[in-house]
């Protein structure tokens, strides 16, 4: 380790965002014996982990759970102290709404992609299934160094499984389009397999048969009691108890290099670092790379981002029936405003025991370029919401409360060559010592990958780029729980 790098890792290091990214590379520095300040922008910390309040019982605002089956963002839970309140859901079925009615959601696949027609019967039409089995006959598709999932799908299995099962599961984790989304970035492990096989249900098969035989720790997703949003605030408060400086409302207005370091300016004043990890959004981390890396900069104004808002809505129990599992997805093509709803009640234990008379349920709303949802009166959102909830389950009931969360710019967009993108914006970053990025436009939306990220960029600034490079190699799938910065 070289002196430079030595300050960088132990000395006084800034961390601009306040995200669960930003949060876990101050954890990580302070493990490291860094000095810390994080600076953020908002009145609180935690980005898109929100913690919040309905009818009296306490419900997430945002994200809802995270990928447990990587060990990251469960591990970091234990670390603050939240080990005795890890709760697996209580329900791990869901349904899709789609074709007029809800139908259970096929297993058997891989972000929607089947490994057979077999368990697709009332979700595809007779022809989309006899589709998906001349998948063996078609000629190979290349994938090159990057695909659209959606293109790549419709190629071999026709577009059908594209539009009703993969579009609503991307859906749920990027509010983007399928037809868009990078398959390398959003689905490696899909991409993986696809480089390997001519059949991309033989390739789904493969996966499947993979995963089956690999020793299995527990549930695939973990949520919190509280909420998910109790993650951030637990990793603040570690921080806070270890020396660590928090200083919310605080807007950095520029960044530059100094002799020995950098200097960070806030407001009226500088703050002096000896290293900076910009935990950003991609365009605020533009705006503040600009002088200190121009090409980083570059790069990350191109990243675009999806809107999305959610509707939470409280019932009394006894004026409700609701279908059993967790929820549904809603493909767009169907033509709804909704494009999922969480019965949080029943998907959560620890929200169905804070109070018996209630049920809580959420929608989402909101995808890549549908800007004119979010322009709507908070009213609006809620009765579509409503109409929506009647038609695919009959719920008619007024509900007690209701609130609406809008998630302006939420979630960065993966589009084809997202990989390469990433990998030059680190390339540029790692010229300029004594900097670092992270956050979620870069390795994966979800809270794990989020974690990764930040850790990754930690250890780049001690001169360990092995965290890097695995991410680069290795992308953290999302899959469902998406997070933030």
């Amino acid at each position: 380790m070289s002196a430079w790098e030595a300050r960088a890792e132990a000395g006084h290091v800034v961390v601009i965002g306040g995200g669960i990214a930003g949060l876990a590379a101050a954890h990580r520095l302070l493990d490291r014996g860094a000095r810390v300040t994080v600076l953020e922008a908002s009145d609180r910390v935690g980005g898109k982990l929100l913690p919040g309040e309905i009818a009296g019982v306490r419900v997430d605002l945002g994200a809802e759970s995270m990928l447990a089956r990587r060990p990251e963002a469960v591990a970091l839970a234990r670390e603050v102290g939240l080990a005795d309140r890890l709760r697996p859901p209580a329900t791990a079925t869901a349904s899709i709404w789609t074709r007029g009615a809800l139908r259970p959601m096929p297993k058997g696949h891989v972000m929607g992609v089947p490994g057979s027609a077999s368990a697709l019967s009332g979700v595809l039409s007779d022809e989309g299934l006899r589709r998906i089995e001349r998948d063996a006959d078609v000629p190979r598709t290349q994938v090159g160094d990057d695909v659209a999932v959606g293109e790549y799908v419709a190629a071999r299995l026709g577009r059908e499984v594209v539009d009703r099962l993969v579009e609503p599961l991307l859906g749920g984790v990027y509010a983007g389009d399928a037809y868009r989304i990078s398959m390398r970035s959003a689905v490696p492990q899909l991409f993986l397999a696809a480089r390997a096989h001519a059949s991309l249900t033989e390739a789904v098969r493969e996966i499947q048969a993979k995963a089956a035989s690999a020793p299995q720790s527990g549930p695939v997703f973990m949520g919190i009691e509280g909420g998910i949003g109790q993650l951030p605030l637990a990793v603040a408060e570690s921080v806070r108890a270890r020396g660590g400086e928090i200083l919310p409302r605080t807007t950095v207005n520029g960044l530059r290099r100094a002799p020995g370091g950098w200097e960070v300016l806030i407001e009226d004043q500088v703050v002096e670092a000896d290293a900076v990890v910009v935990a950003a959004p991609a365009q605020e981390a533009a705006r503040l790379l600009r002088g200190a890396s121009p090409g980083a900069a570059a790069e990350l104004r191109t990243v675009e981002y999806a809107s999305m808002a959610l509707v939470t809505l409280a019932f009394r129990r006894a004026d409700i029936a609701l279908p059993e599992g967790s929820g549904f997805l809603v493909p767009p093509v169907d033509g709804r405003t909704i494009k999922a709803s969480t019965f949080a009640s029943q998907k959560w234990g620890w929200i169905a025991d804070q109070d018996p008379d209630v049920a809580v349920l959420r929608t989402s709303l909101g995808r890549y370029g549908e800007t004119e949802v979010l322009d709507r009166e908070d009213a609006d959102l809620v009765a579509v919401s409503r109409h929506d909830l009647r038609e695919a389950t009959g719920l008619d009931a007024a509900p007690v409360e209701t609130r609406v969360t809008r998630w302006t710019d939420g979630l960065p967009q993966y589009p084809v060559g997202h990989h390469a993108r990433v990998a030059r914006i680190r390339e540029h970053v790692a010229k300029v010592p004594g900097l670092a990025v992270c956050g979620a436009a870069y390795d994966g939306v979800g809270i794990p990958a989020c974690i990764a990220g930040a850790y990754a960029a930690v250890d780049q600034l001690g001169g360990d780029l092995r965290g890097v490079q695995e991410l680069i190699a290795h992308p953290v799938q999302s899959l469902h729980g998406g997070a933030g910065e």
